[in-house]
């Protein structure tokens, strides 16, 4: 019997003893790995705090590495930690992080994404540098991020350049002066959310809403024949989607109980000022956020499962109520195709069984992920 007229039958068994399907509500983001520091700057000294360094760091994406900031001073950078894109809103670190649109003007109107020669002109100091000017764009990020005012700039040894104090304080009061709140964070490179939805067939299945920086994603649809991709805003069947699209499976009147997969994949940039947090809550590491954009490839999936017109929705509970879900979000893996029949073989079992220059100070981590000397 095929799996799609499995699972309408085998829901209700299924759920006198597992609930409700649970299967993961919130969309895969993009996930990279800290793989230590990209950059050096100079070293600070923020007012009321002790001294640290400063530097950007470098997170592998895969097939890409991303550029990134730190955003919060008071917690060190844990070596090798893995990080995950998320929204300004889901912040984790110390500190309010109050103004995130006004950390992301400075990311936009300093180095990287500003050229050293622009920078030079826009705040006359002609003889600024790289470092200098990183420097400067990590304290003013803190500023914003902590509420810490710059005090003193001291010498990197490792950098032959003599620092001047003068020049970077020159930047640092330039963009903390002139930082504006923008109006809208920075999409995603790619999420669909949620990432499953239920119905009946005669019907449009799921809502699923798309953030993307890529200018079109193409779909490709792995489902029964007559099934569609149609635009929830204007009906009209789609091939691609954009940034902001709100899209779901047009089943036809006729088809029987079945199941449908979307894959979504495209090159899209991680923008300049997406905030990158740790994924490990039990070990916190600094929360990052994106220096310049970053070019990646990048997939996401969803899923729908139907039954018939005139039956009943397959169900689907929150997934942070259910262990199924935990062992879900564990292995990363949507339930659906094939780990649908198994979790609905597995329900109907236990119904029939029974049961670097990286001196980040003496509270800080090293950016290698060792524990300075006291």
């Amino acid at each position: 019997m095929p799996l799609s007229r499995v699972i309408p039958a085998a829901f209700a068994a299924t759920a006198l003893v597992l609930g409700p399907l649970a299967l993961p509500a919130m969309a895969e983001s993009v996930r990279g790995r800290y793989t230590g520091v990209d950059e050096h700057g100079h070293g600070i000294i923020m007012r009321g705090e002790e001294f640290t360094t400063t530097g950007t760091f470098r997170v592998d994406l895969g097939d890409r590495t991303l550029t990134t900031y730190c955003i919060d001073f008071r917690t060190g950078i844990v070596g090798d930690a893995w990080y995950r894109e998320d929204e300004w809103a889901n912040y984790p670190g110390e500190g309010d992080f109050g103004e995130p649109g006004k950390v992301h003007w400075i990311l936009m109107n300093s180095y990287p994404v500003v050229d050293i020669p622009d920078l030079r002109e826009a705040i006359d100091t002609p003889g600024l540098s790289k470092a200098e000017a990183l420097t400067a764009t990590q304290a003013a990020i803190w500023h914003f991020s902590n509420g810490l005012d710059l005090a003193e700039v001291e010498q990197n040894p490792d950098i032959t350049a003599p620092v001047s104090e003068e020049e970077v304080i020159r930047l640092y009061d330039h963009l903390v002066e002139n930082a504006e709140e923008p109006s809208d964070e920075p999409p995603s490179a790619l999420s669909v959310s949620p990432d499953l939805g239920s119905g009946l067939a005669g019907g449009t299945v799921g809502a699923f809403t798309v953030e993307t920086s890529a200018d079109a994603v193409p779909l490709e649809l792995d489902a029964p024949d007559g099934v569609e991709i149609v635009d929830l805003d204007g009906g009209a069947t789609v091939e691609s989607v954009s940034d902001g699209d709100r899209i779901g499976f047009a089943v036809p009147a006729d088809a029987g109980a079945g199941e449908a997969e979307l894959t979504l994949a495209a090159e899209a940039a991680v923008l300049t000022g997406r905030l990158f947090k740790g994924e490990d809550e039990d070990e916190p590491t600094q929360t990052l956020i994106a220096a310049a954009d970053g070019e990646i490839t990048v997939s996401r999936t969803v899923s729908v499962v139907w039954d018939e017109a005139g039956g009943t929705p397959p169900p689907i509970a929150d997934p942070s109520a259910s262990p199924v879900a935990a062992a879900g979000e564990e292995s990363r893996l949507a339930l659906t195709g094939g780990a649908i029949a198994a979790l609905v073989v597995g329900g109907l079992a236990l119904l029939l069984g029974g049961g670097a220059f990286v001196v980040l100070s003496r509270r800080r981590r090293a950016a290698d992920g060792r524990t300075p000397t006291p």
